[in-house]
């Protein structure tokens, strides 16, 4: 994850979704990146509704959560308590009128809260880049569920399991900005992002001769450009679709440059948490229960089949 929380969120509109991701994203292979957007912006016929992925999930055995362990005091608890956003467009938005939360981590958050206590009950607390490791350290969640990038540094102060799904830096500029397609066009702009995120070290590589300003929101970067005062934001190509969805003045421009690998923040504290998370996630692959929640969300917006998970594991601090 990249320094997540998204403020001042408008409600998404199915119309709306369809306009503005209409050139967003290239094909999909196998590395768990978005498919090619969807001409109609609904949801493929035959596939479940967010509610239906949820109704029909699995709940733990009994032998799966010993006693002692994190599970079986979340499970004593009723409720787990989850660190992330409630803002993200496409993985975890808080509707303005019903107050529940919709997207690909919200599902997530929701069946892992299923598969432990056999309801899908969630307390979210709001996290940033720089509050998430804190609060899975001093115990105030059990969880983060985040578009949170998996890193070897960042895996000396949290455990993570998966990779739970992969997305990638890209950029987003002005409406009418054509003069920015590619990252190579990035020399010598001044390009904004998130503190505390990867982009920011990604553009020391990627963009070496970049202006690079940082602020602690996507809504401050996202002003920047609509404001002239930064000439592109980059961040994982997932998240800048939100803030595209949401803003007609701004638009994401180009492929990926790199590979970001999502993972499910636990605290080192308990290993045995990992281990479960990481089985708990085999099996929604499996089973396909990753697919249905796919198509329930981002499936609802962009065409084609749903991606093929990355391998649990398979991305270095994993």
């Amino acid at each position: 994850m990249k320094a997540r929380i998204r403020t001042s969120v408008r409600a998404l509109a199915t119309t709306a979704l369809t306009a503005t991701l209409a050139t967003a994203l290239a094909a999909c292979g196998s590395s768990g990146s978005l498919p090619a957007p969807s001409a109609s912006g609904s949801r493929t016929a035959g596939a479940p509704t967010f509610q239906q992925v949820l109704d029909g999930a699995p709940v733990a055995p009994d032998s799966a959560i010993p006693a002692g362990s994190l599970m079986a005091k979340i499970k004593a608890r009723g409720t787990l308590n989850v660190g992330g956003t409630d803002s993200s467009a496409l993985f975890s938005l808080k509707d303005p009128v019903s107050g529940k939360l919709t997207g690909f981590d919200a599902g997530l958050a929701q069946l892992l809260a299923k598969y432990i206590t056999g309801k899908p009950s969630v307390n979210l607390v709001l996290v940033t880049a720089d509050t998430r490791e804190t609060l899975l350290q001093n115990g105030t969640v059990d969880s983060v569920l985040a578009t949170y990038t998996i890193t070897p540094a960042r895996a000396q102060k949290v455990a993570f399991a998966g990779p739970y799904y992969s997305s990638g830096d890209a950029i987003l500029v002005a409406k009418g900005n054509s003069s920015i397609t590619k990252v190579a066009d990035l020399a010598g702009k001044t390009v904004c992002t998130e503190s505390s995120s990867t982009a920011a070290n990604d553009l020391k590589q990627y963009a070496p001769s970049a202006h690079v300003i940082l602020f602690q929101t996507n809504a401050e970067c996202e002003q920047a450009v609509e404001q002239g005062r930064a000439d592109a934001y980059v961040l994982d190509q997932a998240l800048l679709l939100g803030d595209q969805v949401r803003d007609p003045k701004v638009k994401v421009v180009g492929q990926p440059f790199t590979t970001e690998p999502y993972g499910i923040g636990l605290p080192l504290s308990s290993p045995e948490m990992k281990t479960f998370v990481n089985d708990w996630l085999k099996t929604l692959q499996a089973d396909g229960e990753w697919t249905k929640l796919w198509q329930s969300t981002i499936g609802t917006v962009l065409s084609g089949d749903a991606p093929t998970p990355p391998a649990i594991g398979s991305a270095q601090g994993s």
